[in-house]
């Protein structure tokens, strides 16, 4: 435009001049009419800002497991659910029922997990009360979560899925060990982090990088609900080479879900991407996939919580959305440890089983039923609190168990996986 008009004589600009208000006028009907055209193109329905409808606190239990403690229904006592994007809906346990006197509709349908498939009855029309939120119209199938009350030492009542979580925006803060709940609508997340655009049918499902023998990207369950960093499948593992020429071998351990217990091995990945953050020398669980969880090619595994709850997480279901946000857990060590022994609460003690042979558990003595006193100078019969002692890589740890009436101190050397 300044080209155009630089050279001009006199009685041109003159004109020019006279009719400029007349032009200017012109210009500025023809730049309204213009705008609104164009915002009546563009015209977009903007919901209402997202709004804080409830606070609630967790506890985090061993591999970054989340409890949270709420009321069903008009029943008084507060009850213990597992906070869990791996599952497709929300749950209860068939114990939990039976104290409650509730009673389960038997259905045609069934679950799957890595340890099996199940039928299911259902609790329909049922509502889950938070501070100061209650969530009705809730349906609510039932299954039998002995194995995990048994694992962490606490009543599991249920789990809370996909069947809450896609109600709501739902932030999960490990800084605070608090879960913020949010009505849908416009939400401004903070700075810091990076937004992911998962796909989710009922599940989410993240794209990551993994790297060892080789590189390979691959699609994983974004699972809270599981404990530990990543589960790789044994299919995935064979078909990607990843590794193939891995110095030390895969351990034998054992895995309690769905289902039950379950063989699989663990060893380590030397990275793992996900968006922009990598990790190095994760803990990875290999396991055969007979239930067919993952759909082999189209996913490889899952992550696990004891690699996400290193993130502060948003999760807005409703716009497709996973916010990560590095937290104060984000360097946290990965526990390596490895023991072969499995200790569970039953009958108020703890007891050892299955116990994998040639581990330093089997080394160290240890059989099926022995109750455990005491893990070091720790007498408090906390199933948690053991466990972590049994963490301590490279040192002998002192066990005192009880077997036959005899009290028995047995010494078990930790070793590492990695």
């Amino acid at each position: 435009m300044l080209n155009a008009i630089t050279a001009k004589p006199k009685a041109q600009w003159r004109t020019l001049f006279l009719a400029q208000p007349i032009l200017t006028a012109i210009l500025f009907f023809s730049v309204m009419l213009f705008s609104r055209s164009v915002a009546n193109g563009q015209e977009e329905f903007v919901p209402p800002p997202a709004r804080l409808l409830s606070v609630l606190p967790f506890r985090l239990l061993n591999g970054g497991i989340v409890l949270v403690k709420c009321t069903l229904g008009n029943y008084k006592d507060s009850l213990n659910f597992i906070f869990d994007t791996g599952s497709g809906g929300i749950s209860l346990d068939s114990l939990t029922c039976e104290k409650l006197r509730i009673v389960p509709v038997p259905s045609d349908k069934t679950i799957r997990g890595i340890a099996g498939i199940r039928n299911v009855s259902f609790v329909y029309n049922e509502s889950l009360r938070l501070p100061s939120l209650e969530v009705d119209s809730l349906n609510f199938h039932v299954n039998d979560y002995g194995i995990l009350t048994s694992v962490y030492g606490e009543d599991i009542d249920g789990i809370i899925g996909y069947s809450f979580l896609s109600r709501y925006i739902v932030t999960l803060d490990y800084d605070s060990n608090k879960i913020y709940v949010y009505s849908r609508g416009s939400f401004k997340y903070p700075k810091g982090g990076f937004l992911t655009r998962p796909y989710i049918v009922n599940l989410p499902v993240e794209t990551a990088r993994v790297r060892d023998n080789n590189t390979v990207s691959a699609r994983f369950y974004f699972d809270t609900g599981a404990g530990l960093c990543l589960l790789l499948s044994s299919d995935f593992v064979s078909d990607s080479a990843l590794l193939r020429n891995k110095k030390r071998k895969p351990v034998e351990t054992l895995a309690q879900g769905l289902g039950g217990k379950t063989i699989m091995k663990q060893t380590t990945v030397r990275d793992f991407r996900l968006g922009p953050y990598k990790f190095h020398n994760v803990p990875s669980y290999i396991f055969d996939d007979e239930y067919n969880i993952t759909s082999y090619p189209s996913l490889a595994g899952l992550i696990g919580n004891d690699l996400l709850r290193r993130f502060n997480v948003i999760l807005n279901y409703g716009r497709r959305e996973i916010y990560l946000m590095p937290n104060s857990h984000f360097r946290d060590l990965f526990d390596y440890s490895y023991t072969g022994l499995n200790i569970y609460w039953v009958d108020g003690e703890i007891r050892a089983s299955d116990i994998i042979k040639g581990s330093p558990a089997d080394l160290a003595g240890f059989k099926t039923g022995d109750i455990i006193i005491g893990v070091e100078n720790n007498f408090t019969k906390n199933i948690q609190a053991y466990k972590n002692l049994l963490q301590n890589v490279g040192k002998k740890v002192s066990v005192v168990i009880r077997r036959d009436n005899d009290l028995l101190v047995l010494k078990l050397k930790v070793e590492t996986i990695n």
